[in-house]
């Protein structure tokens, strides 16, 4: 089928009605030159279809997820003081006779509309353990608060920006420039970000590929030792053993997890002292305690930490598996102080920063179809058929094999922890938060049945997480599928996600404008104060 008239894509802009054309733009459809043919006509066959509307409906209410859970059944409200059916719902009620339900993938390139979701509770989430907020009392951001990042080590040279110098990896003097498969150990190069080169070895034959899978697998087991070392650190520094130092202080964190560009994973997370605890969770950091003196703990800590992998197979070595030497620890404030205002890194640069890499994948940082994430893989294959044949021959259950479940990681390169993890009391959870939401969608569609106005003045106690629960709903619902019915369809709501990522950004762009202005105004005004006085 030939592309797209001008007349359909106009259509197909004002087919997602999620902002106006004046605040749009005149002549601005939107992007789907990238479709095939095939595809093309699916959305061409949808947007001419009768159920167009009901389609567009259900759509909305699933926020454009990519990927939508359908399911049959009904379900009921009920008053769990009375017992009285408040209200009931069946799919045959659905716009197009099934229910949809996110999928709830955090991950960007599965699904853009739930992982910005998820993106915004995990970026509340962290931030609430800064500033307060989300029901974390304020003075919370008074504790000592680090900025920390651990990498892993080197496994092999590979090709790097190094901050906009020469590739060039280090080399120690009187070293040979070839290696010995007769590959230069050095590249003169400048690479710019996105070039192909970047993160691959310099050559692969040196490149410990087992050792990088060993130490990827055991990354999580390294970021909780570390947690261990902290706090011994910190008791030793308190001068007082280990079993009683939450009784002066308790370490909280959130950490996320990102890819380098080797194929690796480095955690970042931000650690907070608190005092002991308390029924609330949250509690006054000791005096004398220090954010600077908090980075240096974890810097100590940091260093210290190690763990003894298991062999791979028979007759492997055993690797002492560390964190690498690119080890940061940066102390922040909760505010930007009147006496330091170019402080660097804020909390809301932070929560924004470890939300983004929270939605990540391998796929969004690593360039998987490369050689070396190809060799990655290979080796994965190889170890596990090699530990089958050993198992085979000794009659041991693969599942009893440190490494047993390696395969089902290869998508992720062998990594098989959590991308998004905090401590208990660090602040509120994910649950909270959905729960939270919940709550809301619940008021305000049943404002809208009443005809009436939801306040935001009548959300506190709503959504109060210890509020008290008076309805019951009671379901009965089957799988039906995951998806929608075409490629079409899903590019549709891809579309229509993007285009409210959009709108929400110019919004923010626009309030931030707005808020620069206002102080600008009022900086100007306390200079003619200043100046001319009242």
């Amino acid at each position: 089928m030939a592309a797209m008239t001008r007349e359909t894509r106009e259509r197909v802009w004002d087919a997602v009605p999620l902002r106006s054309t004046e605040q749009a733009g005149e002549g601005q459809p939107l992007d789907l030159g990238h479709l095939d043919a095939a595809t093309e006509a699916q959305v061409l066959a949808r947007l001419l279809s009768r159920d167009f509307d009901a389609w567009s409906e259900a759509a909305a209410r699933v926020g454009h997820c990519a990927k939508p859970v359908r399911l049959h059944g009904s379900s009921q409200t009920v008053d769990t003081r009375t017992g009285e059916v408040l209200s009931s719902f069946s799919s045959s009620d659905s716009p197009l006779g099934v229910l949809h339900v996110r999928c709830g993938n955090r991950r960007a390139a599965d699904c853009p509309s739930c992982s910005r979701l998820y993106a915004a509770d995990t970026f509340h989430l962290i931030r609430a353990g800064v500033t307060g907020g989300r029901g974390v009392p304020e003075e919370v951001g008074e504790n000592p608060l680090v900025f920390a990042t651990l990498t892993a080590p080197s496994f092999g040279l590979v090709h790097g920006t190094r901050g906009g110098r020469t590739c060039r990896p280090f080399t120690l003097r009187g070293q040979d420039r070839v290696c010995e498969h007769g590959r230069p150990t050095v590249c003169h190069a400048r690479h710019a970000d996105g070039d192909e080169p970047l993160g691959q070895p310099l050559c692969r034959d040196c490149y410990d590929y087992e050792s990088h899978l060993v130490w990827q697998w055991w990354a999580p087991e390294l970021w909780r030792r570390f947690t261990i070392d902290l706090r011994r650190t910190l008791a030793k520094q308190l001068g007082v053993i280990e079993s009683r130092l939450a009784e002066l202080v308790t370490v909280q964190y959130a950490k996320v997890a990102e890819y380098q560009l080797r194929g690796i994973v480095h955690f970042h997370a931000l650690i907070r002292l608190d005092g002991p605890k308390t029924i609330d969770g949250f509690a006054p950091a000791p005096a004398g305690l220090t954010a600077a003196l908090l980075a240096l703990l974890v810097e100590q800590a940091g260093a210290g930490v190690s763990f003894d992998a298991p062999s791979l197979h028979e007759g492997d070595v055993t690797r002492r598996l560390r964190f690498g030497a690119q080890f940061d620890a940066r102390p922040i404030a909760a505010a930007r102080r009147t006496d330091d205002p170019d402080r660097a890194l804020t909390p809301e640069q932070v929560a924004g920063y470890l939300a983004k890499y929270a939605t990540k994948s391998a796929t969004d940082s690593t360039n998987t179809h490369g050689p070396h994430a190809r060799r990655l893989r290979a080796t994965i294959v190889t170890i596990v058929d090699r530990q089958r044949a050993e198992s085979a021959a000794s009659d041991q259950p693969m599942a009893e094999h440190p490494y047993g479940l390696l395969f089902k990681w290869r998508h992720m390169l062998g990594f098989r922890g959590h991308f998004s993890t905090k401590s208990r009391r660090y602040s509120v959870t994910l649950g909270q938060l959905r729960r939270r939401r919940v709550r809301y969608e619940r008021a305000l569609a049943a404002a809208h049945r009443e005809g009436r106005t939801l306040h935001v003045r009548d959300l506190d106690d709503l959504l109060q997480d210890d509020a008290e629960e008076t309805t019951l709903v009671v379901g009965q619902w089957t799988y039906a599928g995951t998806g929608w019915d075409t490629d079409g369809d899903t590019e549709l709501a891809k579309a229509a996600a993007a285009r409210a990522r959009e709108y929400a950004q110019e919004r923010a762009a626009a309030r931030n404008e707005q808020r620069t202005g206002r102080v600008a105004s009022r900086k100007e005004t306390d200079c003619e104060r200043g100046r001319f006085g009242r």
